[in-house]
């Protein structure tokens, strides 16, 4: 069982920037692939981004390639989003998600968290 909370979500305006974190705990978090998904109001919950147990690999959907930055630090049980140059349609809930294997489907995680909303302002 892994458990997992998100936090860093807000208010933000458009082209400002904002850092998700993702704390987890209990079974052995440096084994678990991790990403983040999100979901906004009337949509269905689409991949965002993904990292390997080790880091060295990193998948993302095109709609944030090279304005958002996944990374993991293992020794803190931490993985992170960073998110740059923010617009109005990244507002949705944020959610990380942790499973064995790196894959970008939702219904391939296991364990998820509670989410944290991101609002980008125009």
């Amino acid at each position: 069982q892994v458990q997992l909370v998100e936090s860093g979500g807000g208010l933000v305006q458009a082209g400002g920037s904002l850092r998700l974190s993702c704390a987890a705990s209990g079974r052995t978090f440096s084994r678990y692939a991790m990403a983040w998904f999100r979901q906004a109001p009337g949509k269905e919950r689409e991949f965002v981004a993904a990292i390997s147990w080790r880091g060295r690999s990193t998948y993302y959907a095109d709609s944030v390639k090279g304005r958002f930055t996944i990374s993991r630090d293992n020794a803190k049980n931490t993985v992170y989003l960073q998110m740059n140059s923010l617009k109005p349609e990244d507002t949705a809930v944020y959610y990380c998600a942790a499973d064995p294997d790196l894959v970008t489907t939702v219904r391939e995680y296991d364990y998820w968290g509670q989410g944290t909303q991101v609002t980008v302002s125009s």
